[in-house]
């Protein structure tokens, strides 16, 4: 017989990028009495990883829990990207409802739409929480407006349409039911979630049944499987046949060695839970997302939604360059491999396939950021290699006709500069759909463009809008070829020799172009130091030293002058690259280089059409 767990709610918190997700989940915490009196909490608390700190992102889902007045609510705080979507999908199903935050002054946005669509989908009840309501430019009403209109948009049902909005600031810490009032504590947002989020059902009785919703993974215990007890209940010590709904081949019995639930932010070991808890199970080696835990007498797998595909590629190679092996602790093709492997522990999104040649695997993920944060990883634990350019997946159609990944493209702008964000979109095969004024000097454009129309431009965007511009995508479906793009307008400048960059040849090389280098930097021939005014690549000397003569003249020893180069970061320079060119990662350096150093093959490769 089923039943609701009245003491639990499971909900996650789905937004769009930057809306203050993780901040709210941070005062919940706090306000729950999670945290000691004198227990020092850094802000962003959720955002564990270090890449997350820095770039102020969400990237993997995280679990956590409160009690508030008797009842355990487990909390999902999920990321606001498009490029880490699949994680939305997934954590969908472990939980009953949702809380949609929106920004009181930008409003719903493109992931708005998407994570909202996906909880429609699975008829999860929605709390709308209208966060930064101190912000000074806020128009709260305006912008519950705009979300009812986004529900009838998605064919929301009257249920869905009656959803209670909840007005707060996550940074002030005060959540509140109504404009007029004035808040003081989160009590507000705790007693709507007890109040519209449903208690978790299932049969006590029956057999158990556990779906695995995301995977963690850990040095020391290795993979650890994330679900939510459906049905019976889970034990330690229990045998328990691992299946899998859409993968028959997979059936295999296991035992339980551990089992944990959350409790703030820590996971606290238990010995046995049951329906409509959130779990952490740890010791099944082969555990994937997508697998059930069932009774062996009576196996039931339950259905998993399908994790969107990858649009985009690159191929991850062991550096070959003539710095090669002199600054990463992980340098060969093993190394590599076996990083790239351990990610498909935990990322659903992304795949690893090993080419004929043995030195390079191609990764397919997401979309750049999905890629890069991979990158930067990878280097931060000691890894070396090279990347190539990024370039989208192509598909054929029932016809036989070639068809990409197409996105839609929302961009907001001060009015000055919409032409030039029109015109650049335009030649990346970009069409413009509608286009609207805001009140307060901005316009906003949404465009229809292919993936490879983005690769590239987001440096380019920020440097057209001097800083100002907000450009937000969204993956819309695959669409017919829409024809050749020319991506990059100026060539490179090539190092002709190897050796330490020196002034005197920085001081000649940079009336040709932007340097990227410095003086005292180890370049080698083939590498790129630059980039050229001018569409052609050209070679550029810059370890040539003044030649000296036994007469002075006046003037001679001036100080020559450089204007200081451009430093790239790792974005940047996965834009900049072309696709005869290739970035080399290091723990300390990142350089770019073309594919072929030696020049002569290189000339003969760019004639024979092949590079």
């Amino acid at each position: 017989m089923k039943i609701s767990r009245e003491d639990v709610r499971n909900v996650a918190i789905i937004a769009h990028v930057d809306h203050g997700k993780t901040t709210l989940v941070d005062e919940l915490l706090k306000q729950s009495g999670t945290f000691h009196a004198h227990q020092e909490v850094v802000e962003r608390v959720m955002d564990s990883n270090d890449i997350e700190r820095e770039r102020g992102i969400t990237i993997l889902s995280k679990n956590t829990a409160v009690n508030y007045d008797g009842v355990k609510i487990n909390i999902i705080d999920t990321p606001g990207h498009a490029d880490f979507g699949g994680e939305v999908e997934r954590v969908l199903k472990m939980v009953d409802g949702v809380i949609l935050v929106v920004d009181a002054f930008e409003g719903p946005m493109p992931q708005t739409k998407f994570v909202l669509k996906k909880a429609l989908e699975l008829n999860h009840p929605v709390i709308v929480c209208v966060n930064k309501i101190d912000r000074p430019e806020a128009r709260p009403e305006e912008v519950m407006d705009e979300v009812l209109e986004l529900f009838l948009e998605l064919d929301a049902d009257d249920d869905q349409l009656d959803s209670p909005f909840v007005y707060a600031s996550a940074k002030a810490g005060i959540a509140m039911l109504e404009l007029s009032e004035n808040g003081t504590d989160m009590n507000p947002l705790f007693e709507t979630i007890i109040k519209h989020i449903p208690a978790p059902t299932g049969d006590p009785d029956a057999d158990t049944q556990v779906l695995i919703s995301t995977i963690d993974y850990n040095e020391y215990v290795g993979r650890i499987g994330v679900g939510k007890v459906e049905n019976g209940s889970i034990k330690v010590n229990q045998e328990v046949l691992l299946v899998n709904h859409h993968d028959e081949s997979i059936n295999k019995k296991v035992r339980i060695s551990k089992l944990y639930e959350f409790a703030g932010l820590e996971k606290i070991e238990v010995t046995e839970a049951t329906v409509g808890s959130i779990v952490a199970i740890s010791g099944i080696s082969d555990i994937h997302i997508g697998d059930t835990l069932c009774s062996p007498d009576n196996p039931q797998p339950i259905p998993f939604q399908k994790i969107s595909e990858p649009t985009i590629a690159m191929q991850f190679l062991v550096n070959d360059s003539p710095l090669a092996g002199k600054e990463g602790k992980y340098v060969t093709s093993r190394h590599l491999r076996d990083r790239l492997f351990r990610e498909l522990n935990t990322d659903v999104s992304l795949r690893v396939e090993e080419m004929e040649n043995m030195d390079s695997f191609k990764v397919s993920g997401r979309g750049e950021l999905h890629l890069s944060v991979l990158i930067e990883n990878m280097r931060r634990e000691g890894y070396e290699f090279s990347v190539s350019k990024a370039e989208v997946l192509y598909r054929t159609d029932e016809k036989g006709k070639k068809t990409e990944p197409m996105e839609n493209v929302i961009v907001d702008v001060p009015d000055e500069f919409s032409g030039v964000v029109i015109e650049k979109l335009s030649q990346r095969k970009g069409e413009l759909q509608n286009m609207s004024m805001s009140g307060s000097g901005s316009t906003r454009l949404e465009f229809s463009i292919p993936s490879r129309g983005l690769i590239g431009y987001r440096g380019e965007f920020m440097t057209d809008t001097k800083g100002t511009g907000i450009l937000n995508t969204l993956f819309d479906g695959y669409g017919p070829y829409k024809g050749d793009i020319q991506y990059r307008k100026q060539g490179s400048l090539i190092a002709y020799e190897s050796g330490e960059t020196i002034t005197y040849g920085l001081f000649n090389a940079q009336e040709r172009g932007t340097l990227f280098v410095g003086p005292g930097e180890k370049v080698y021939s083939g590498m790129i130091v630059g980039q050229n005014g001018k569409t052609d690549d050209i070679e550029v000397n810059v370890c040539k030293t003044k030649k000296l003569t036994n007469t002075r003249a006046s003037g001679s020893d001036e100080a020559l002058k450089l204007t200081p180069p451009r430093i790239l970061s790792l974005e940047q320079a996965l834009e900049f690259i072309d696709t005869d060119e290739l970035l080399e990662i290091t723990p300390s350096n990142i350089r770019l280089r073309k594919k072929i150093l030696d020049p002569t093959l290189r000339y003969r490769a760019k004639r024979n059409g092949n590079s």
